[in-house]
């Protein structure tokens, strides 16, 4: 039997870049696929949360234009024909990631179940698969709590409420973390009933306590009913559909009960164990940061990844993305090149968005002195302004030499504000390095100028700056006669 140069298992987006790497590279590549290739992000991930996401800001922003002098009835929303363009957005995508597409980069593709029988060996529903090198991208499932009556309550999934064909009166989630969030406001705009109910002590509990704090004030404004501190203990059948108990003595009711508590790694059937493949005990492989197992050969990215050393596990596809490059490479060249979870973006796509890179405020004053914090409200953003939508805030942590650590955005286009952030966070420089970057105006971007150059602003101010502009003065008056001075830029809001 041939032996292939790369086994990647997993067709979601780690395997898929994975896998087309390596055959550009010259391997000879097969990739084995359970299910269908295009993973959680196409089929039960961003895109569709994210087309149901534009149904949900369509039906918001016709049931408050009357802000913008704009009234209309009520909106009607049918489920169904919402369903219908979530399934649309995944069709037309769909045929980037198809068993053709993989095929065309020089990718074998198998369907089915496959097992590690030894090193270099592998089953594909029993029949034998000989390797050299291999990368574990199986990505992950939604983790199912194990709460009394939750199963019994047919409990939703983001695997399974892309089903639904028919309106939900009312929602309770379980979960405020960014897959909550988004699904919670977004039914909720949607004209459903929602009940958002959350152990921690805020929504969004990972990132920093203002911007979970704006995000709780626009979905409770939407109609979300926000419980946090709220652990549920039970759920038992109740007249209108599974009742909820929490661990303060309330009931919480819903037509249908959504789970969105994280998602496991995929991995108790693939018999890593055979392969000396170290797994945690949350089941996420144990990598280096050149995404190495305890297997030589032996390769991991994407969802199966748990903590680098460069931070904790990051399960985003933009992440994956990265893995899957990186892996591979490493896989059929050398293993040189290095993944760094510090520099890795975050956003979740609620109303606003709340984007993040880097260091929060606590994190980087654990770990740095002279730690500062530069905050722009968004109501000194003139585009914000315009749409009123001033709830926003730009956060950027800055280290004793002004070097940027970190930052949050909290408003409309959070992700694209954040870009020239995260590049700043990568190669750790100023946040005043972009005083002098020439901005569209008026954009949501002017946040990030408005910051830089108020953070020059200050720069200025200080003793040595004065001192040098005093020295400056007198030159400038020395100029020879019959010079014009310069024509001074006419005034502009910036």
């Amino acid at each position: 039997m041939q032996r292939r140069d790369l086994l990647v298992v997993g067709g979601g987006t780690a395997g898929l870049v994975a896998a087309r790497t390596a055959a550009r590279l010259g391997a000879r590549v097969v990739l084995v696929e359970r299910a269908r290739t295009g993973g959680d992000c196409l089929w039960t991930g961003c895109v569709p949360s994210k087309a149901f996401l534009a149904a949900a800001a369509h039906a918001h922003a016709a049931r408050t234009g009357a802000r913008f002098g704009v009234r209309t009835a009520e909106p009607h929303v049918d489920l169904a024909a919402v369903m219908a363009h979530v399934h649309a957005a995944r069709e037309r995508i769909a045929p980037v990631d198809s068993v053709e597409a993989l095929a065309a980069d020089g990718v074998e593709v198998r369907t089915g179940t496959l097992r590690f029988t030894g090193p270099g060996r592998a089953e594909v529903d029993g029949a034998l698969l000989r390797f050299r090198r291999a990368v574990i991208a199986a990505g992950a499932d939604p983790v199912v709590p194990a709460i009394p009556g939750v199963a019994d309550a047919a409990p939703l999934t983001t695997d399974s409420v892309w089903d639904l064909d028919a309106p939900v009166r009312s929602l309770v989630v379980l979960g405020a973390g960014p897959i909550g969030c988004e699904l919670g406001q977004g039914f909720a705009r949607l004209g459903t009933r929602v009940t958002l109910v959350e152990a921690a002590d805020r929504v969004l509990p990972g990132e920093e306590p203002a911007a979970s704090a704006r995000l709780r004030t626009a979905m409770v404004r939407d109609g979300v009913d926000v419980r946090t501190g709220a652990r549920a203990l039970a759920v038992r059948p109740g007249r209108d559909g599974p009742e909820v108990e929490l661990d303060s003595g309330a009931r919480v009711t819903g037509e249908r009960l959504l789970v969105a508590l994280g998602r496991a790694p995929a991995t108790g059937e693939l018999g890593l164990e055979a392969l000396g493949v170290a797994c945690a005990p949350s089941g996420h492989v144990v990598v280096d940061d050149r995404l190495r197992t305890s297997a030589p050969g032996v390769f991991a990215a994407g969802d199966v990844v748990g903590d680098l050393p460069s931070g904790g596990a990051m399960p985003f596809t933009h992440v994956a993305g990265v893995h899957g490059s990186v892996a591979a490479t490493n896989a059929v060249l050398a293993p040189l090149r290095r993944v760094d979870h510090r520099g890795m973006p975050r956003v979740t796509y609620t109303d606003p968005e709340v984007a993040h890179v880097g260091l929060t405020e606590a994190q980087a004053r654990a770990a740095h002195d002279g730690v500062r914090v530069r905050t722009l409200e968004h109501g000194e953003v003139d585009r914000a302004v315009t749409e009123d939508e001033t709830g926003g805030v730009t956060r950027v942590v800055l280290d004793r030499r002004a070097r940027v650590l970190g930052a949050t955005v909290v408003g409309p286009r959070a992700a694209e504000v954040l870009g020239e952030l995260t590049a700043l966070a990568a190669r750790r420089g100023r946040l005043r390095d972009l005083a002098g970057v020439t901005h569209p105006y008026p954009g949501w971007g002017d946040a990030v100028w408005n910051a830089a150059l108020a953070e020059l602003a200050d720069a200025l101010r200080t003793p040595a700056a004065r001192w040098a502009a005093r020295l400056a003065v007198p030159a400038r008056r020395a100029a020879p006669l019959g010079r014009a001075p310069a024509a001074r830029p006419p005034a502009r809001r910036r």
